[in-house]
């Protein structure tokens, strides 16, 4: 593993950008020059020497080819983000992830959503899932059986490069997911490996005995023990068995094989093309594979990251490459880049790890473990972003470390048993209405199911009692830790994403399981449909949604506000003075901004002499405008479930 800082770049292909004006052909042979030695790079980590420089001047060909048929208003877009790299690191910028037909229906109907993103101060909006998957069980959409088609009940293509053109009208970008270790068996590739064609056969992990299979199985775990046993398939197309990590229908694909590369580089380039703006690259953390070792998270998905980057930063670099790596922290800041891919791989992540401790610190009602654990975290290099959230699509798996655990006196095992019972409602005094997914009786892992509502206890509250009567301070108390933890994330750095219908408090879908092919996967519970009921409830301010709703957009404006909420500024955990409280500083060129988080259902304080050495003595709370929240003490004081954000007054 060397780096070829010398080696020059290949010619750039003028053949195929002779219809171009001199500027813009000269703008290509700029960016060559400034990508090539990430993508030489990249390339010799993986591949030996001569197919690292075949697969070089592939991947230039297809980049000039995809530059060549960009169109005008992208290259535009182009020119804007590379003289403003940063444009995603920007604290005005809030994220939204839906299901494409349960927020809009189609990709038509999203637009007509477009007022209600705005007004919440939206501009990543992160569309699942899009690309065509094969029929029946898809895993949620993710078995995808053509990159280049959509969905047929969502539209055509042309009415999703129609969406992208309308979001970026109104400075939104467009975020799709790409599946990389895994096709559908109904796609094209697999096909032609069933019908019996070598090159497509070297697509895949194909093999004619066990004895390979076996030798992988020592070392891997399983994703889905419930329904997906194992990690191979047999398929009596193949005549052989196939690498199947996920489930029996989803292929993982061999990107030892450069072919394969070139195929994902080209999807990713006509995905650009049509204004895709950003790139989730959902399983990234399987794509290579090592006998030994679990197959994640290996050195060469870096490398692979690297060189998909190089080539998108000089095709179409107003697009954003996101790892969706749901891992442990230390293999995770990896995907953000660390030593000689610092800054190199992806631009945004999925931070994993504070999504957990936010739950925990709601069910615990103590930062202690939380302030450990995302003080233990590395840093991540300036130039990227977290992906910052209390909910998504999937289910909450408690990665919580043995050794986090232990450091501050708990048992890891019996901390996630802890969280698992609180968020499915069995924990005496919990409120909370979570459903048990995948429980794997072995190792006593069980992953919960349910929206934010039905987890901060608004569900149940709402509900009422036997008597049918509603308690309004357990409302009001649940509504606070809804907004509590969006503050935490809100407050972080990075991009906040509000998972669809927790603006609104939206409870879980009551008929998830009326759906024969939903029945077995409950994770269908915290996918409601859209309510325009609900949004129509919260113009009035005193309803739960416009409570909701406001607490949300009042976030969004005031984090607009405040510079020190810009990606590059680290968030940093400050040592815990009361394990109710947990302490994040931003130190910014124009001052520090404190976030304190009351986690507890009680007063909880502060100390007042540490706003001094913070520079914070006169400061005040940009949340309220108001002034820090003293007691006759001195000392901060916060109200249950309450949160400041303080910054150095003018004054």
């Amino acid at each position: 593993m060397h780096h070829h800082r010398s080696q020059p770049p290949p010619p750039v292909p003028e053949d195929l950008l002779a219809g171009l004006e001199p500027l813009r052909r000269e703008t290509f042979a700029l960016r060559v020059a400034r990508w090539w030695p990430d993508l030489a790079a990249g390339l010799a980590d993986v591949y030996p020497s001569d197919v690292a420089a075949t697969a070089g001047e592939r991947l230039l060909r297809a980049a000039a080819t995809a530059y060549a048929a960009r169109d005008e208003a992208l290259h535009r877009l182009d020119q804007e983000r590379t003289l403003r790299p940063d444009w995603f690191q920007d604290p005005a910028l809030v994220g939204y992830a839906a299901y494409t037909e349960r927020f809009g229906g189609t990709l038509a109907g999203v637009r007509d959503r477009l007022d209600h993103l705005e007004d919440l101060g939206v501009g990543y909006l992160h569309l699942m899932p899009v690309l065509r998957p094969r029929e029946g069980d898809s895993d949620g959409g993710y078995a995808v059986a053509d990159y280049r088609d959509v969905r047929a009940d969502l539209g055509t293509v042309e009415d999703l490069a129609d969406l992208a053109t309308s979001l970026h009208k109104r400075g939104i970008s467009l975020v799709l997911d790409l599946v990389l270790n895994h096709v559908a068996r109904e796609h094209a590739w697999a096909q032609a490996a069933r019908a019996g064609d070598e090159r497509y056969r070297r697509y895949f992990h194909v093999h004619p005995d066990r004895a390979v299979p076996d030798a992988y199985e020592r070392t891997l775990p399983e994703v889905f023990p419930d329904f997906a046993p194992g990690n191979f398939s047999w398929d009596d197309g193949l005549d052989a068995w196939v690498w199947t990590t996920f489930n029996s229908f989803q292929w993982d694909v061999d990107w030892s094989n450069p072919d394969v590369l070139l195929e994902y580089t080209e999807i990713v380039l006509f995905l650009a093309n049509l204004g895709v703006d950003v790139l989730r690259l959902d399983a990234i953390a399987f794509i290579w594979k090592r006998l030994g070792t679990n197959c994640q998270n290996q050195p060469e998905v870096h490398s692979l990251t690297q060189v998909l980057r190089a080539v998108t930063r000089i095709a179409c670099p107003a697009v954003l490459l996101k790892a969706e790596a749901i891992v442990a922290p230390d293999d995770l800041v990896h995907y953000l880049g660390r030593g000689r891919h610092h800054g190199r791989v992806s631009d945004l992540a999925y931070h994993n790890t504070l999504m957990v401790q936010i739950w925990s610190m709601l069910a615990a009602q103590d930062v202690t473990l939380a302030t450990h654990a995302l003080r233990s975290l590395p840093p991540v290099p300036a130039s990227t972003a977290w992906i910052t959230y209390v909910r998504c699509h999937d289910d909450i798996g408690w990665a919580v470390s043995d050794a986090d655990a232990a450091a501050v006196g708990l048992s890891g095992h019996e901390h996630r048993r802890f969280l698992s019972d609180w968020y499915s409602g069995t924990f005496p005094g919990s409120t909370a209405r979570g459903l048990v997914f995948q429980e794997n009786p072995a190792t006593g892992d069980r992953r919960i199911s349910g929206s934010a509502a039905a987890l901060v206890g608004l569900t149940a509250a709402r509900a009422g009692g036997p008597d049918g009567t509603v308690d309004e301070a357990a409302v009001d108390g649940a509504v606070a830790r809804l907004l509590l933890a969006h503050t935490v994330v809100m407050g972080w750095g990075g991009i906040p994403v509000v998972w669809m219908g927790d603006e609104l408090a939206l409870d879980g879908d009551p008929a998830w399981a009326a759906v024969p092919e939903q029945a077995a996967d409950n994770r269908w519970v915290h996918r409601p449909w859209f309510d325009d009921r609900e949004l129509s409830a919260a113009a009035d301010p005193s309803t739960v949604p416009g409570r909701v709703l406001s607490g949300f957009r009042h976030l969004a404006r005031v984090r607009a506000s405040l510079p020190h909420l810009h990606a590059s500024v680290a968030a940093e955990v400050l040592e815990m003075s009361d394990p109710g409280v947990l302490a994040v500083l931003h130190r910014h060129p124009e001052g520090n901004l404190l976030s304190l988080c009351n986690v507890t259902e009680g007063w909880r304080s502060w100390p007042g002499f540490r706003l001094e050495g913070l520079g914070l003595t006169q400061a005040q709370d940009a949340l309220t405008g108001g002034p820090v929240p003293r007691g006759g003490d001195g000392d901060v004081w916060l109200a249950p479930w309450q949160a400041v954000w303080l910054v150095a007054s003018d004054v």
